[in-house]
């Protein structure tokens, strides 16, 4: 990992010219997800060279893993340890908290060409109640729809229709079928985390999983409830515990941790949240074609716009130079092509399409098995429009970020899109209400217990956490909120 000040200036031999202008250079620390490549440094360096040259400032690049980034982030937040810019995971309740930076002022000055260039729905997502903008949103798609994906030579062979399949009870048949005929293969993979397939009957979450209040997105007058009361939520853990007891779900669906399929996993269906075209990285994910429907409406939620969001820290000593960095990295190609792929030579090279053709482990740089040395974590780094898109053999289409933008277009908003429950009031509750969720959700949602016997305890345990406490606080609030936002 590249070391370097935690703040203030650098210095270097050289010219007097050469000198001033290094002791003027800001490094800013910049923590994100993801893996610590073996070349970060590398890249890391490049990206100084770049960032110098433009505007005068450098970064410290951290990347942390999944599974303990949101402990790390809030730690570096609790004790007040510097650091200048972090892609936040929990937008809303670190904004309550007051750990980010208002940005309102800075998107008319430093900021004002990532904030032209950033779809305007993505601003309306992130602005809070107090009419505060705390975050830079990634430009992407604006609904990320869950989408079912299946293996392409499958669904071939067997002459599949997978538009016929929207509804978890509809499956049933399609894989007794796969379950007779192709054994080798894993029907379900569910993890701990499981999907929100309440999403599929018009349901959203007003804050996010761990607290099961959820309102129906398209209705003006919608009240708030547990979705766990709810018959729709009957009717999928029945199913999935079905599916459970037949043996389609993999066993250690309850403690298996969030993530991608392994390389070549034998996996007849899984679920996923994207957008346009995410079949092909998943096909490159998993080594095989893969081809994917979408179940759940095109809707654009507060939850989907905050899907990725990089935020400055409150109390950064260079707020302008942070600033001026999420500036650069949304509107520069050079820029953030190198943050998503890294070198070009070292990292990938550009076929005659001017594709990019990831180099791999392999010999062959057009399907890597292992991507050598550096990856980008897309969704956590900014605007996507200026990506240059893939090739190899599973490339992109040319014309794969107009298809984004005619996608975004024809997204609906949930009419609730923005509102954002302040439950600081609430802490207690809250986290009591999170507690009981990591107790029973993750075995309820893939059908890893008896529903009649475990369904009761969950909803009487949210009761005695305060989960209608919380539930008529959030209606009290949406209720103000729409008298606003007619």
């Amino acid at each position: 990992m590249l070391i370097l000040p935690l703040s203030g200036c650098i210095s270097k031999s050289g010219t007097n010219e050469e000198s001033d202008k290094n002791i003027n250079t800001v490094n800013l620390i910049y923590y994100t997800l993801g893996n610590s490549d073996p070349d970060l440094k590398m890249v890391n360096d490049k990206i100084n060279e770049v960032l110098a040259q433009k505007i005068g400032i450098t970064i410290t690049y951290i990347k942390i893993g999944w599974q303990e980034y949101n402990d790390r982030i809030n730690t570096l937040i609790s004790t007040g340890t510097p650091f200048d810019i972090a892609f936040t995971t929990d937008y809303s309740s670190y904004v309550q908290r007051g750990a980010w930076l208002r940005l309102n002022s800075y998107l008319s000055s430093f900021g004002k060409d990532m904030y032209d260039a950033i779809d305007p729905v993505l601003w309306q997502g992130v602005r809070m109640e107090d009419g505060g903008i705390y975050g830079v949103p990634t430009n992407k798609e604006l609904a990320v729809r869950m989408q079912w994906m299946y293996p392409e030579t499958l669904v071939q062979k067997y002459d599949i229709d997978i538009t016929k399949y929207n509804t978890l009870e509809s499956l049933d048949p399609l894989f007794q079928m796969i379950k007779e005929k192709e054994p080798s293969y894993q029907l379900m993979e569910i993890d701990k985390d499981s999907q929100n397939f309440f999403a599929m009957y018009g349901y959203e979450y007003v804050l996010d999983k761990p607290l099961p209040l959820m309102v129906r997105s398209l209705d003006p007058d919608a009240h708030v409830i547990n979705i766990f009361e709810s018959k729709e939520a009957r009717q999928v853990l029945d199913t999935l515990r079905s599916y459970y007891v037949k043996g389609y779900i993999n066993e250690d669906a309850a403690l298996r941790e969030s993530q991608n399929l392994k390389r070549e996993e034998r996996v007849f269906w899984k679920s996923a949240g994207g957008g346009p075209l995410s079949e092909n990285s998943w096909s490159k994910d998993r080594g095989y074609k893969v081809v994917a429907f979408p179940v759940t409406p095109p809707l654009i939620t507060t939850e989907s716009v905050r899907g990725g969001i990089m935020a400055i820290n409150a109390k950064s000593a260079h707020p302008v130079e942070s600033v001026k960095f999420l500036n650069l990295l949304n509107t520069d190609p050079e820029l953030r092509n190198l943050f998503n792929y890294g070198i070009e030579g070292v990292h990938y090279t550009l076929d005659k399409n001017g594709q990019v053709l990831l180099k791999s482990s392999g010999d062959s740089g057009d399907d890597p098995v292992t991507v050598v040395g550096y990856e980008g974590v897309q969704y956590t780094q900014g605007n996507w429009f200026i990506l240059k898109t893939i090739g190899g053999k599973f490339p992109d289409p040319l014309d794969k970020w107009d298809q984004y933008r005619a996608a975004n277009a024809e997204y609906v908003k949930s009419n609730l899109l923005g509102f954002t429950p302040n439950l600081t009031s609430m802490s207690i509750q809250v986290n009591l209400i999170k507690m009981v969720w990591e107790k029973y959700y993750p075995s309820l949602m893939t059908g890893s217990v008896d529903v009649d016997r475990i369904l009761p305890k969950f909803n009487e345990e949210l009761k005695q956490a305060g989960l209608d406490e919380v539930r008529a606080e959030i209606q009290r609030q949406l209720d103000a909120w729409r008298v606003d936002h007619p």
